[in-house]
């Protein structure tokens, strides 16, 4: 611990540039893989100092690696916060701010998939994946508002999904915390325009990152279950989808480019088919695209 308070003191040192001003801070929630490990290594590359938070520090070893591997170990701050813990939350943001003095970034990357179909998903497991993907990341945000409020600018960027555009059979949980995220994200866009704050949604198709497994290891099978054969075909289609689907630094490079936006539009659809089901949504009757879906998971 008097290591890590030693190099978080450094790091405060070595924010101030050469010309005396502050770098800007970034503050992304579930770096410990996926998105956020990769949108962390991205951001300090291109000058952020990186508040790198996770709900269990132990698993930032990968992070720290490919930070000193990209010569950015300085840029690098890593602090405890679990997005369902009001406490743990304030505290993480508090830290941040008496520390830094500032957030100019904040990526609301935290997450989860539960799997199942609705009628055998637990209101337990419907709970919990609400709790998480959805009211944690307003607690973040809510948290982090005032700062960027006082400072007149700030750039927040909501990790939405495909699955926020469409829902599919076998991911309802997934969908309707995703769908939650989008109506929330374009509140919160007209409320804070005139506090000089942009928000913005990502929105990425399939990608290799461990929400894949993880959502896959969530779904509840039952052999005995009327929805067996429906089931046995998402996660056949999942299955592919994960072996099959680009790398996920895209989705972290795009993060860069719109960082470095005046004024970033509201949503940025990405990856495999998602351009394809926007225009299709779109476009097609209902019936239509209904058909495509059920014909993709037979």
């Amino acid at each position: 611990m008097q290591t890590e308070n030693h190099r978080n003191e450094e790091t405060k040192e070595k924010r101030i540039s050469t010309s005396g001003a502050y770098d800007p801070v970034a503050l992304i929630t579930g770096t410990s893989s996926g998105f956020g490990m990769l949108t962390a290594i991205t951001l300090a590359k291109q000058g952020y100092l990186v508040v790198a938070t996770m709900r269990d520090l132990n698993r930032r070893e990968e992070l720290v690696r490919l930070a000193g591997e990209a010569g950015i170990t300085e840029r690098l701050v890593y602090e405890q916060l679990d997005v369902t813990d009001s406490e743990s939350v304030q505290a993480a943001i508090t830290k941040v701010v008496l520390d830094y003095g500032r957030i100019d970034i904040l990526v609301n990357n935290a997450g989860f998939a539960v799997g199942g179909f609705i009628e055998e998903v637990s209101m337990e497991d419907w709970r919990r994946q609400m709790e998480t993907n959805l009211f944690g990341l307003i607690a973040v945000t809510r948290a982090v508002l005032p700062v960027m409020r006082e400072q007149k600018q700030g750039l927040i960027i909501n990790l939405s999904s495909v699955s926020g555009l469409s829902g599919f059979p076998g991911y309802a949980p997934y969908a309707a915390s995703k769908f939650a995220v989008e109506g929330f994200s374009e509140s919160l866009r007209h409320e804070m325009s005139s506090f000089g704050v942009r928000v913005v949604l990502i929105e990425p198709g399939a990608y290799r990152t461990p929400i894949w497994n993880k959502g896959l290891g969530e779904i509840h099978r039952n052999e005995k279950s009327p929805y067996k054969h429906k089931l046995d075909a998402v996660l056949r289609y999942s299955k592919h989808s994960s072996e099959t689907a680009p790398d996920p630094q895209e989705v972290a490079d795009l993060i860069g480019r719109i960082a470095r936006m005046r004024a970033p539009r509201l949503r940025y659809a990405l990856g495999k088919g998602s351009r394809v089901l926007i225009i299709g949504k779109a476009l097609l009757p209902w019936k239509w695209l209904e058909w495509i879906i059920a014909r993709g998971l037979k």
